[in-house]
């Protein structure tokens, strides 16, 4: 099996931008050292492919139990293919149905299916590289919703804004449809153009026309504010993250800054290894960053890397909000935890939940959730979020004034040097 085939992932958000990455697909673990575990492919004496987490655990039933087990599927099937109204039926379509329902029953909105296309634009989002509307969005609820936008993108330019549902795509109405598939409409081609039939609080829904472009953009971002202040944004834990983070400190703390605000807003996750490598930054080596316990209790302790970090010392505030997940949730809970920095702005996501995404023979990929992680302390997040050391709130009303209340309070904790919070 290819290195492609075992990534793993951690909603942590993935980021979502013309396709559904983001929260709903979570903390991607890669095999670069700091797996707990690998996939591997099976193979029976019939050369039928089974696949099963490499730990010495064996396969759910031998096949002729598995072969009864599933003989109404295939009745089911066959009936389908003598009898239905409208034929030829879509196999492919059927088959993917089958997977989809398969693991809804199971009722874990983080473990689920990507069909090729959706599989590609996750691959091709974690290395940057899109081609869409540029917005980040959640499809864990009944429609897709718009999380935030991306500078200078398609969706920034018509206006788009966080909290917005997509009810209708070039005119279709997408109620009861599953929003990862509505995503497929969503996205497309540069030069493309979609509409979308927006929902938003407080007004009549309305509907906005949108060219795609392909949009290529860093997953970190860092100036110089007033006062000495160092800002750093970081959009997702993608394949560049780590480097671009190193080189944006390496750029700020030439500045010698008083403090330093690391903005995880919006940031729904992605490789687990990056959130590491993003802690190992502010945090002394052999530090404590998360602790993964599988479903049969078996624990493993993530901790700093070696390497010397860039930001070990500075003043420092990390912001988060409802749309901060997973990956983000890791970072800001090791800094929380170990007391390295201040949390401002508002409840985060709380994804509290590992996957692993082996591909499938079509392209496709399943991820499928292996194991909750906690806070450095044994704090479990999942389902409830991490509670800012102080709570602001940004409204519609302070985005439509552009006045940022979070990030002023965080300048102002990091300008008044308060002894307690």
């Amino acid at each position: 099996m290819n290195y492609r085939s075992v990534r793993i992932v951690s909603i942590v958000i993935i980021v979502i931008c013309i396709f559904f990455t983001g929260i709903s697909a979570g903390i991607i673990i890669e095999s670069l050292g700091i797996v707990s575990r690998q996939v591997a492919e099976i193979r029976d004496s019939a050369g039928n492919a089974d696949f099963m987490i490499a730990l010495g655990g064996e396969k759910s039933s031998n096949n002729k139990e598995t072969e009864k087990l599933f003989e109404p599927f295939w009745e089911s099937w066959d009936l389908l293919h003598m009898y239905f109204v409208d034929q030829p039926l879509d196999d492919n379509a059927m088959m993917e149905g089958a997977i989809r329902g398969m693991i809804s029953a199971l009722g874990d909105k983080h473990t689920r299916y990507a069909d090729p296309d959706e599989y590609q634009s996750e691959v091709d989002s974690s290395a940057g590289n899109y081609q869409g509307i540029g917005a980040y969005v959640d499809v864990t609820g009944e429609y897709v919703k718009i999380n935030s936008t991306m500078n200078g993108s398609p969706a920034e330019e018509a206006g788009l804004q966080s909290g917005d549902l997509v009810i209708a795509v070039n005119g279709n109405d997408v109620t009861g449809i599953d929003p990862s598939v509505v995503l497929l409409d969503i996205r497309g081609p540069e030069n493309s153009s979609v509409t979308l039939t927006i929902r938003r609080e407080g007004v009549d829904p309305f509907d906005v026309d949108i060219i795609r472009r392909r949009i290529e953009t860093a997953s970190v971002e860092g100036k110089m504010l007033d006062d000495g202040i160092a800002y750093i944004s970081m959009e997702q834990f993608g394949d560049k993250t780590t480097q671009e983070l190193r080189e944006t400190l390496d750029t700020l703390m030439k500045n010698d800054p008083k403090g330093l605000i690391f903005d995880l807003r919006n940031n729904g996750g992605g490789w687990l290894n990056t959130a590491i490598e993003t802690a190992s930054e502010f945090l002394p080596v052999g530090t404590t960053v998360l602790l993964e316990r599988d479903g049969e209790g078996v624990e493993t302790v993530y901790k700093t890397q070696q390497g010397g970090g860039r930001a070990l010392d500075v003043p420092m505030v990390v912001l988060i909000n409802e749309n901060s997940a997973s990956a983000s949730e890791i970072v800001t809970g090791a800094l929380m935890v170990n007391d390295r920095a201040a949390v401002i702005g508002k409840t985060s996501y709380g994804k509290g939940s590992v996957q692993i995404q082996p591909e499938l023979s079509n392209g496709g990929a399943v991820s499928v959730t292996i194991a909750r992680w906690y806070m450095p302390d044994g704090t479990l997040i999942h389902g409830v979020g991490i509670k800012p050391d102080i709570e602001v709130d940004y409204t519609v009303e302070d985005f439509e004034s552009d006045v940022d209340p979070q990030l002023d309070a965080a300048i102002e904790y990091l300008t008044k040097k308060p002894e307690v919070l």
